[in-house]
């Protein structure tokens, strides 16, 4: 894991929002990313898969949809600057997905 490619994946507005939200540590579907970013499905599915990439979340299939969570063995330094980028961002709306985990 290299710090450009993690500043390069947080760079787009949908990305870090998306981080934002599964950054509590639960498990969130795409249903649900999608509905509070306003993102169709293609495109949300290729935001989560750069996240992926670059190690930040992991996710597993759901049926038609996947979940998606923080990935829980993230170098300390990695963790840290990103609770600093998320405390700057104002909070997004509570999700009204009703389709929860299994």
């Amino acid at each position: 894991m290299r710090v450009n490619d993690l500043l390069t994946a947080l760079s787009e507005p949908i990305r870090l929002r998306a981080l934002q939200i599964v950054w509590d540590g639960d498990e969130h579907c795409v249903c649900e990313l999608m509905e509070r970013l306003g993102a169709t499905q293609s495109r949300m599915s290729r935001h989560m898969a750069r996240l992926k990439a670059v190690g930040l979340l992991t996710g597993r299939r759901d049926a038609q949809w996947v979940r998606y969570h923080r990935t829980p063995e993230l170098p300390p330094s990695w963790v840290a600057m990103i609770d600093s980028i998320l405390a700057a961002l104002p909070a997004l709306p509570l999700a009204q997905c009703q389709k929860k985990a299994a």
